[in-house]
């Protein structure tokens, strides 16, 4: 399902991979290994969920919510996949903002309907995969796209960037956070990309509408006005 992106924070390598496979039909998977790094990747804020393991190399999960929760307010959902599966560990995960736990060994499917009930939740998913915010309606499963009634014809990034507005109703995104997401950061895409990428996006939209509802905030980012 393109538009969503998956963060994966496991040292296990194998389950891993594993785990970014299970959930590929549902978004796009960024996997990492050790705690240091997946801290750094969640606070780009970028991604719609992560799956996050609490005994990793350099910094441990816990340490990692704490971080992103608390010191960075970022309240993207989390889901705790662990093999501390005391009711302590429990408890302290989600006294820390986790929004799941799920235990290690699981099953697959339990997964897969666990993430998708988080992002319904956080209103990454609609119901039957549908988007419905500022005058914007998306079938996420037929990439169709109405605006104010009429349907608004997009090419695959100028797409995946509307949706990134629809799931970010009133925020400030930044062009940095554009990049990273539809193009990663190990693009070596120039970041005006996002400008181009913006502006047709807005022609197509005042096309059909005579508006702009995605303002610019100079020298900080753009939003998508309403809710």
């Amino acid at each position: 399902m393109d538009g969503l992106n998956i963060l994966i924070v496991e040292d296990d390598e194998n389950l891993a991979a594993s785990v970014a496979q299970f959930l590929a039909p549902i978004g796009n998977t960024t996997v990492v290994h050790d705690g240091f790094e997946g801290q750094m990747m969640g606070q780009d804020n970028i991604y719609d969920i992560a799956i996050l393991d609490l005994m990793l190399p350099e910094v441990n999960g816990y340490d990692i919510l704490k971080q992103w929760r608390v010191d960075d307010g970022i309240d993207m959902p989390v889901l705790i996949l662990t093999a501390k599966d005391t009711m302590a560990d429990k408890v302290h995960g989600f006294e820390l903002g986790a929004d799941d736990y799920l235990t290690k060994p699981f099953h697959r499917e339990e997964l897969i309907l666990r993430v998708k009930a988080l992002l319904k939740r956080a209103g990454r998913l609609g119901n039957n995969n549908q988007l419905t915010v500022a005058g914007f309606s998306i079938d996420l499963g037929r990439h169709y796209v109405e605006y104010q009634g009429k349907e608004l014809q997009l090419n695959g990034k100028e797409y995946d960037l509307l949706v990134y507005f629809v799931q970010n109703p009133a925020t400030i995104i930044t062009k940095d956070q554009i990049f990273d997401r539809l193009w990663g950061f190990d693009s070596e895409t120039a970041l005006s990309v996002v400008e181009v990428y913006m502006s047709n996006l807005r022609k197509k939209i005042k096309q059909i509408s005579g508006t702009n509802p995605i303002k610019t905030l100079r020298n900080v980012g753009y939003m998508l006005e309403g809710e």
